[in-house]
């Protein structure tokens, strides 16, 4: 069979990809290995802060649109808080926007992408379908399926998370640190609302950050050492509720747990190369951060807004698969990623070390940034996109 494009891995950053070729001359071949699952009766424990220019790229594609807004929350504000007396807040109204961010589940924004790629008629979707074998020629690349089935086509895009498959076949060499710590993940009723407010404290036990959802709820993830992470998991719900409202200072009164916790490992990726000879990487098969200042889904998203505007500027005569075209693509994202790992990575480390000196600079980082309206309101615009 044969196509235009082969993106393997049909999860946010792939499905939106897929999504962005709507209505165009490329016919796409979307290959997945899992269904995506039915709505849950309840509310997802993992969720994301879309940024506003990554909720544009999804309002572009057609998908934002069908969301169900009542479990859509904008943030308007957020309180960053030292491991002292340090710091740090932000405002849409004091920035001039619309919101910071809307906090979205990740199963309803999984969904929405699926059914939006279903709907295309120049996707054809091979799912469940596992690869098998990858070959990159000078004119084409051919990738076979366990189902016996080969698929032929001009480039090849690997959107198949942090542990891709399509990059260990094309031999394209990852960097990666592991933190030693896991996110910890799970929602809670608040006794007190949050306006909208999401809420990050600096801890000695890590990061610990409560975003809002929909009514007086919370979505919590506390990057923390694995051995805490355990801690928090082996606790009973009572314990937990308590653990977690008393690390947030009690801010929204007493708590209650609505969904049980997960967790899951938390590493720094840096992938020299993002492309080669009809080869693109995007999403986490690209790169992966710290989720300390909740950009690595953006990232994901504005890769495949990067790489489909690439190809879809191309003349109709030019090949997709062309090297020169993919290294545009590269370049155009290195800034911004390699920006966001140095970031969050920075911050990982410097707070991390339990010295006194060292969390009297960093405090005092926070207080002076969040009195110069002019550089905070600046990083907040770089933030939005």
């Amino acid at each position: 069979m044969h196509f235009d494009i082969i993106i393997v891995g049909a999860g946010l950053a792939g499905a939106s990809l897929a999504a962005a070729f709507k209505g165009s001359r490329y016919r796409i071949a979307l290959v997945e290995g899992r269904v995506p699952a039915p709505a849950p009766l309840g509310w997802d424990s993992r969720v994301y802060a879309v940024s506003p220019a990554a909720q544009g790229f999804l309002q572009e594609i057609g998908a934002w649109q069908h969301l169900d807004g009542c479990r859509l929350t904008p943030v308007y504000d957020m309180a960053i808080h030292g491991d002292a007396d340090g710091r740090l807040d932000f405002s849409a109204y004091d920035t001039g926007v619309d919101q910071l961010a809307w906090i979205v589940e990740s199963g309803l924004l999984q969904r929405e992408l699926w059914e939006t790629a279903k709907r295309q008629g120049n996707i054809t979707l091979f799912c469940p379908a596992q690869p098998q074998s990858l070959t990159l020629r000078a004119d084409a690349v051919s990738l076979g399926l366990t189902s016996g089935e080969t698929l032929e086509a001009k480039l090849v895009v690997g959107a198949d998370g942090a542990d891709s498959w399509v990059r260990a076949q094309a031999g394209l060499q990852a960097d990666t640190l592991l933190y030693g710590e896991m996110g910890v993940v799970a929602n809670f009723q608040c006794e007190q609302p949050h306006h909208n407010t999401a809420f990050q404290w600096f801890r000695p036990d890590g990061v610990l950050a409560w975003l809002p959802l929909p009514g007086n709820r919370i979505s919590v993830v506390w990057s923390t050492p694995d051995a805490h992470a355990r801690e928090l998991l082996d606790l009973d719900e009572e314990a937990l509720c308590r653990r977690i409202a008393a690390a947030g200072s009690n801010r929204l009164g007493a708590l209650r747990l609505i969904t049980p916790p997960t967790a899951f490992p938390l590493r720094l990726m840096r992938v020299p190369r993002i492309v080669a000879p009809r080869l693109a990487l995007v999403g986490d098969a690209a790169h992966a951060i710290h989720p300390l200042s909740g950009h690595g889904i953006n990232l994901g998203f504005l890769d495949a807004r990067e790489l489909a505007h690439t190809l879809l500027d191309l003349p109709a005569h030019r090949d997709c698969g062309d090297e020169l075209a993919l290294r545009r693509y590269g370049r155009a994202r290195a800034e911004e990623v390699a920006l966001l790992q140095w970031a969050t990575h920075g911050l990982q480390r410097l707070f991390r070390p339990q010295h006194p000196a060292l969390a009297a600079v960093r405090n005092l980082g926070l207080n002076l940034t969040d009195n110069l309206a002019v550089v905070r309101n600046m990083l907040v615009r770089y933030a939005l996109g």
